[in-house]
């Protein structure tokens, strides 16, 4: 008996091991799975991320004041926004690059990038409608220009502003590089045709920066979009048709793009919401309208990429 008592608690021992093993991984299952639950739910309430959205400085007014009502919002504290200008084309290659979250552009992916491949790894979100109007210096002396008016202009065949009705003055190009949506738009839709830089224009990559020359050089002309028009500058009425919300709606004023924002694919959580939140009336009946955009879901017509218009 006493041979075999060495033996008997050994067994013991090793039966109370596996019952106290079971017991712990029963408790882990229980506690895995509560813990599982809450930390689903906490991770739906407690989204956390980086977003970077580059391009469009015509876009970024809207973008940079939703990023940061964005991040005040309790639920969505985790979150960083950033945005970065630098033009449609610089967001659309950034994003397709994976060295931007989102790409902000006025033109369709497809206008600038000429790799399909490319172009069907974007997700397009159509965030609003921004219109773009020619401006000058206040003291130019004209309100009204037309299509041949403004490509004379652009392309360097009319100097004076006296040729167009306005002041013996000599008129000072403000213009937007290559890689900007903002000029892609105006040279597609009011000039209806690319132009080169002529010697003596300004070029600048900021819609902001762009307003500021216009308005301090004597005898300047640019384009902006209607989110940086105010009284320091004269907006200029295209073929006697003024750059207004209505008239942009209608399909009376022709000078106009969607503003898109790019994901490479489908955006992560927290990117999602991000858009998500832009799309939201909060934001598309308030922000968007105050700042000079125009919600996609007023518009009585719509255009492809392709430029075709169909109401």
């Amino acid at each position: 008996m006493f041979k075999k008592l060495p033996f008997i608690l050994m067994t013991l021992t090793f039966v109370l091991v596996l019952a106290a093993c079971g017991s712990k991984n029963d408790a882990g299952t229980t506690n895995g799975a509560a813990s599982n639950g809450s930390g689903e739910g906490t991770a739906a309430a407690e989204l956390s991320g980086n977003i970077l959205a580059v391009g469009s400085t015509a876009l970024q007014p809207l973008v940079d004041q939703a990023g940061q009502k964005f991040m005040a919002v309790d639920q969505y504290k985790n979150i960083t926004v950033q945005v970065q200008g630098g033009g449609s084309g610089t967001g659309l290659t950034q994003v397709s690059d994976g060295q931007a979250t989102i790409g902000n552009s006025d033109v369709f992916a497809e206008e600038k990038i000429d790799d399909a491949a490319k172009v069907s790894e974007l997700k397009d979100h159509q965030v609003a409608v921004v219109a773009i109007a020619p401006v000058s210096n206040k003291d130019a002396g004209v309100t009204d220009l037309t299509k041949q008016q403004l490509i004379d202009i652009f392309s360097g065949k009319v100097k004076n502003w006296k040729e167009v009705g306005g002041k013996d003055q000599a008129i000072v190009i403000v213009n937007r590089p290559g890689s900007s949506g903002t000029r892609a738009t105006f040279e597609k839709f009011a000039l209806g045709t690319k132009v080169e830089d002529i010697q003596g224009s300004i070029q600048e990559d900021s819609s902001g920066t762009v307003k500021k020359l216009v308005a301090e050089t004597p005898g300047a002309i640019g384009y902006l979009a209607l989110s940086y028009l105010d009284d320091s500058l004269q907006v200029l009425k295209y073929e006697g048709v003024e750059a207004t919300v209505e008239n942009v709606e209608s399909g009376a004023y022709p000078v106009w793009a969607y503003e898109h924002m790019y994901t490479k694919g489908e955006p992560d959580a927290a990117t999602k919401a991000f858009l998500d939140y832009i799309l939201s009336d909060e934001i598309q009946q308030k922000d968007v309208t105050e700042l000079g955009y125009i919600p996609v879901s007023g518009m009585k017509v719509k255009r492809d990429a392709a430029g075709n218009v169909t109401k």
